[in-house]
């Protein structure tokens, strides 16, 4: 895999009349994982669309050192990877099958996966750490188990920049440590992960890099225990928070908000 980065500069996107976003630049390299926080409506899946490049944007997006404006298809397959909340539309496919899908975009029109692509998606089910789901249909799976699903066809097709759009969202606590754990690994393992979330736990815990989205304009990254301050979760979500214990990953943490605690480890 080669090093995968992504510089983004003075991106901004309308609908319509309406600016969605401004002025956003940044850049990350692989071996991070990188959360992005930001309320509902606040730009965070418009940005993501926009790095895959689904949408028209102004300014200048280049991964690994090449603009994407005028990437193809199959160019843009071979540096993205996108991993969706959930893919209801699985019929009766295994998880196996489903994983292999992956592959597809380094074949041509007619042809089929042959020994390689079977090899390449056992190899991303195994990365994921679910190789014991390969026979089990996607749509019995739980949602957690799901994601992983997802994650695993992600790797199969062999990017180097995985964007995940929420995938903790609907998951239990178990299935978001796992999860997020597998993000974890992956970032670890030299890829560059981008992973939006509404749990600022979920920053503190994994990621080497947080950024927020405000009013469509992106703060400065930094370590999460940097960016995510009191002052700036109150002005982000617009609720009042009393002290919050920001420890690393297995400390206790607590936080007030409005009157209420809720402690996590």
């Amino acid at each position: 895999m080669n090093e995968p980065s992504l510089c983004v500069k003075g991106l901004a996107v309308r609908y319509g009349r309406r600016r969605v976003l401004s002025d956003v630049s940044f850049e990350f390299g692989g071996g991070s994982l990188v959360s992005i926080l930001g309320r509902n409506g606040s730009g965070k899946s418009t940005l993501f669309r926009s790095i895959l490049g689904l949408i028209p944007y102004e300014g200048e997006i280049r991964a690994s050192g090449r603009a994407t404006r005028n990437m193809n298809a199959s160019e843009r397959a071979r540096i993205f990877a996108y991993i969706p909340q959930s893919h209801e539309n699985a019929s009766a496919h295994t998880a196996f099958e489903m994983v292999l899908m992956g592959t597809s975009s380094g074949l041509g029109f007619w042809s089929t996966p042959g020994r390689r692509e079977v090899v390449r998606a056992m190899g991303a089910l195994e990365e994921a750490g679910i190789p014991h789901l390969s026979e089990r249909r996607y749509d019995r799976l739980s949602g957690g188990e799901k994601q992983l699903v997802l994650i695993a066809r992600a790797l199969a097709q062999d990017a180097s920049i995985l964007v995940m759009d929420e995938p903790c969202s609907s998951l239990d606590y178990g299935h978001q440590i796992r999860v997020m754990g597998c993000a974890r690994r992956l970032a670890g393992q030299g890829y560059l992960v981008m992973l939006s979330t509404h749990n600022p736990e979920h920053a503190l815990s994994f990621a080497d890099q947080a950024m927020l989205l405000m009013d469509g304009k992106v703060g400065k990254p930094g370590a999460p225990s940097e960016v995510l301050s009191v002052a700036a979760l109150e002005r982000m979500y617009g609720v009042p928070l009393g002290p919050v214990s920001m420890g690393g990953m297995g400390a206790v943490r607590t936080t007030r908000i409005a009157g209420c605690s809720f402690a996590g480890s």
